[in-house]
């Protein structure tokens, strides 16, 4: 059967194996003259006919139609001194067969009209008594060539099941590879939110408690220092269990995607992750964010006028107010910093607005505004992510009078969030 679905043109190694047929074809020839049959016995220029009509068979996958106009030529003088008939037989078969397996059925056609007119022709000259003889030939050259065209029709069925096949394949690995990046992305984004909003805590309250420890050692206010450093093992302890939740994410492999090929194997744990993790933060933790804010030092004031908003847009706009307070803390410039965040919902959509009356800028690449004297990071381009990951848009920069102000709208509809 590979033999068969295997397309001859360019099958391996076709020149050696069309050699070796032609040889036992050649054999099958001298076998089937040497039984005897009607016609004049074979002589010397009947056997180098026939046996010189095999040679043009080597090159029948190269040259079908000049291999079978080589054949042609050996035995119409062959057949024209009425030889036995029967030996040339084989390679007449194979070459009419080569021609329409490997070529259009429009050039299968004309050689069979030209084969079958050639014969008809020859005999009506010769034999004109012979019209049955005649009718047989050209029934036996039909049944070839109609073989070597539904031959070609069932490779080239097979070459487009596995072409589907292989088109099937490429489109799931490049489908695994697209879920492998979105889970990297999103990874990328919960460590950053988690880890750049803990660590900003931290360094804002470790400054406080050594504020308090320089300011005046002799007064020194051990209430405040203990409440410090309490400030600094309750973040810590916050973002170690966000951290731990993260890690199991990652962890887990009871349904994880493969995508093979070459060199490697790339895994990763798409599906099944959410079990491991924690429900969704959404507005209502923004309290919980709010304090975080006043315990770094700035006033937050916090305005929600939203209720039964979905978990994922939820989810968006706390990781959004996440890290504009997180960079509002970071990069106010100020000891009195304020921050107001407002959330709202109008026009079907949830609109969240967060302002402060800092100095500082938005950090980010592809054009976002770097803190003075800092290095760009990726808090803008996460927040415009969680936005777009609902169907939403965000738009950050400096504020009408001050400070700066990132602004989202988040539709609440959820047909109209991109997946």
């Amino acid at each position: 059967m590979s033999v068969v679905h295997r397309e001859p043109l360019t099958a391996p190694h076709r020149t050696r194996n069309d050699a070796v047929l032609a040889l036992g074809v050649a054999v099958l020839a001298a076998a089937i003259a040497l039984m005897g049959g009607g016609g004049i016995s074979p002589g010397h220029l009947s056997w180098k006919l026939l046996l010189a009509g095999c040679v043009p068979l080597v090159w029948r996958r190269h040259r079908p139609l000049v291999a079978l106009l080589g054949v042609v030529i050996c035995m119409a003088p062959y057949y024209a001194f009425d030889y036995n008939p029967a030996p040339p037989v084989p390679a007449v078969v194979l070459a009419l067969y080569t021609v329409a397996a490997t070529g259009a059925v429009r050039r299968t056609l004309l050689t069979g009209v030209a084969v079958l007119g050639s014969t008809v022709i020859s005999n009506g000259i010769t034999d004109q008594d012979g019209a049955l003889e005649s009718l047989e030939i050209s029934g036996w050259i039909i049944t070839v060539l109609v073989a070597g065209i539904a031959v070609r029709y069932y490779r080239l069925y097979v070459a487009s099941l596995v072409e589907r096949a292989e088109r099937a394949e490429r489109t799931r690995e490049e489908e695994a590879r697209r879920r492998v990046a979105e889970e990297r992305l999103r990874i990328a984004r919960d460590l950053h939110d988690l880890l750049a909003h803990s660590i900003t805590l931290i360094g804002v309250q470790t400054s406080v408690a050594a504020h308090v420890l320089t300011a005046d050692p002799e007064r020194l206010d051990r209430k405040a220092v203990a409440q410090a450093l309490d400030d600094i093992a309750g973040t810590c302890r916050t973002a170690r269990g966000e951290l731990r939740t993260t890690l199991e994410v990652l962890r887990a492999d009871d349904t994880a995607v493969e995508v093979g090929g070459g060199a490697g194997t790339l895994s990763a744990s798409v599906s099944g992750a959410g079990d491991l993790r924690e429900p969704l933060p959404g507005i209502d933790g923004l309290a919980g964010l709010a304090e975080s804010g006043r315990v770094a030092g700035a006033k937050v004031e916090l305005s929600v006028r939203a209720d039964g908003i979905p978990p994922s847009v939820g989810a968006a706009a706390y990781r959004i107010v996440q890290e504009a307070l997180t960079n509002a803390v970071r990069h106010g410039g100020r000891e009195d910093l304020t921050v107001r965040v407002e959330l709202w919902t109008a026009d079907g959509a949830l609109r969240v607005r967060v302002r402060d009356d800092g100095t500082g800028g938005g950090g980010g690449p592809g054009g976002e505004v770097a803190p003075p004297g800092g290095t760009p990071g990726f808090g803008l381009v996460g927040m415009r992510e969680r936005a777009r990951s609902v169907g939403g848009t965000l738009a950050a920069g400096p504020g009408p009078a001050q400070g700066f102000e990132v602004t989202a709208v988040l539709p609440l509809s959820q047909e109209d969030e991109v997946r």
